[in-house]
């Protein structure tokens, strides 16, 4: 577990400061310089571009995780597998891009009542996901080299600062909205450009394949694993997409600009564990190929405790502020209040359930992941479709939270029933019981000042209140580790 904690608390640093950077762009600058409908248009063409990426790779990130293992060698450049990967990956980007060429008609045709400026730029869909493809299926290869926390540092840092460059180019008159659009999908793009080049400089990239190395036998699992890896990755990013997708085409673009925004704040609670599923995924793909059973069950129990302490620190700390928050908003994006509680409530369940879709998703039962994850889709549609004519956004809000139950569910009770693990103690009880109390406890303060020194206090006291126990208690044997790491440093203990 040392590099899974190393790597995890690098890269939840990186998570945190794009937090940070997140919020300045999608709570400040997106709400207060853009009308809701040119944000809805920023997003849902980057959910576009993600679902249709996902697609694109045929699979190939699915057997990243699964099989490179097999293919690890340092000295043989793991038999040529990159380039293998990237070759898969362009057939997919040319089976995509003829797709998007034959079904754009039908795009263009369900955006014109509610979503027009949707139309003007849906030729750029194709940009987007050539970049997002190829910067997928680089970021996983260079994970599986035990390095998950550099395509990490691009996404949610580097990234993020060159679109809030954009945006004050914008706000100064310097680029038109057009313009705008053009850099925002630049800056999407770099990433990709980038993490290409640190392959090439540490030595990592090679365009030499070893045909010799892919028998038959191994091209055979390939194609098992790709195919259901296709439906696995496709319906994860359904999941995560589609509510925005069909509240864009049942409501329209400015409601999709106010459910993206607000749908921000929510999906905080989950952004920690981005990193730690990286390097879980490759741990328990290691710990699977010699059967360690030891540490797929040290992987699970200790991620699931590890991140439902940070899952319920976000969520309630979210809670807690979503008077103030909704004031750092326009007056319009109030109807959103509820969408933020049921988001942050069904990461907080997935947060629980720690990395589970990492320990089932690399085992021999991968293919029971995809049919739970296409069933949960074919759930989370019907959903939408009954509840949010009913709910408006709210009802897309409680769809995506009941999916992410049910399938959580179905992880827990298949790895309990095939495998025997139960990760669940009573120290979930007393990080409940912290929670509550500091919870109600900062609730009732009576803060009459500026919502930002609202949120100051009230976070500063919860935090001490939630915090100061679990560490005490010694809840998490990780979060301990990397506290005592900083007081060290600070030199508060030795």
């Amino acid at each position: 577990m040392g590099i899974i904690v190393k790597q995890s608390i690098k890269g939840t640093i990186y998570i945190y400061l794009g937090v940070l950077l997140g919020f300045i762009t999608t709570a400040v600058l997106f709400p207060n310089i853009y009308t809701p409908a040119q944000v809805g248009l920023l997003k849902i063409i980057v959910a576009y571009a993600t679902l249709i990426a996902q697609f694109g790779t045929l699979g190939i990130n699915g057997v990243t995780i699964i099989l490179f293992p097999i293919f690890r060698s340092n000295d043989n450049k793991h038999h040529g597998f990159l380039p293998f990967a990237l070759a898969i990956g362009l057939i997919g980007f040319l089976i995509s891009a003829i797709l998007l060429l034959i079904f754009k008609p039908l795009l263009v045709q369900m955006s014109l009542e509610k979503s027009t400026l949707l139309v003007e730029y849906i030729n750029y869909l194709i940009v987007l996901v050539f970049f997002q493809l190829f910067f997928s299926i680089l970021d996983i290869y260079y994970s599986a080299l035990m390095n998950s926390v550099h395509g990490t540092f691009l996404r949610e840092i580097f990234q993020r600062i060159l679109i809030i460059v954009m945006i004050g180019l914008y706000y100064f008159n310097l680029l038109s909205f057009h313009q705008f659009v053009l850099t925002y999908i630049a800056a999407i793009s770099v990433p990709t450009i980038y993490i290409l080049y640190t392959l090439i400089r540490e030595g990592h990239f090679t365009l030499k394949l070893d045909l010799k190395f892919l028998n038959s036998t191994l091209l055979k699992s390939i194609g098992a694993v790709a195919l259901f890896s296709v439906l696995n990755g496709f319906s994860v990013i359904m999941i995560q997409n589609v509510d925005l997708i069909m509240v864009n085409k049942m409501l329209g673009l400015d409601a999709a600009g106010i459910y993206s925004i607000v749908f921000f704040f929510g999906i905080v609670v989950s952004l920690p564990a981005r990193s730690i599923y990286k390097i879980t995924n490759v741990a328990a793909a290691e710990a699977w190929k010699t059967d360690d059973r030891k540490t797929l069950r040290d992987i699970y129990e200790k991620s699931c405790l590890t991140l439902f302490v940070i899952g319920c620190y976000l969520f309630l700390g979210v809670w807690l502020n979503i008077d103030n928050i909704l004031q750092i908003l326009r007056p319009e994006y109030v109807a959103g209040k509820w969408v933020i509680f049921f988001i942050g409530l069904g990461c907080l369940m997935d947060m629980a359930t720690g990395a589970n879709s990492s320990v089932m998703g690399t085992s021999k039962y991968y293919k029971i992941q995809s049919y739970l994850l296409l069933v949960l889709v074919v759930i989370l549609v019907l959903l939408n479709l009954v509840l949010i004519p009913i709910w408006g956004l709210t009802g897309a809000a409680v769809s995506s939270a009941a999916a992410l139950g049910i399938l959580n569910l179905l992880r827990y009770l298949f790895l309990y029933y095939k495998f025997d693990l139960q990760p669940y103690s009573l120290r979930f009880l007393y990080i409940i019981v912290f929670g509550a109390i500091a919870y109600f406890l900062a609730r009732w303060i009576p803060v009459k000042f500026h919502y930002i020194i609202d949120i100051l206090i009230r976070s500063t006291v919860f935090s001490i209140l939630f915090m100061l126990p679990v560490y005490f208690f010694k809840i998490s044997v990780d979060l301990n580790k990397a506290a005592d790491n900083v007081l060290v440093k600070l030199k508060v203990i030795r």
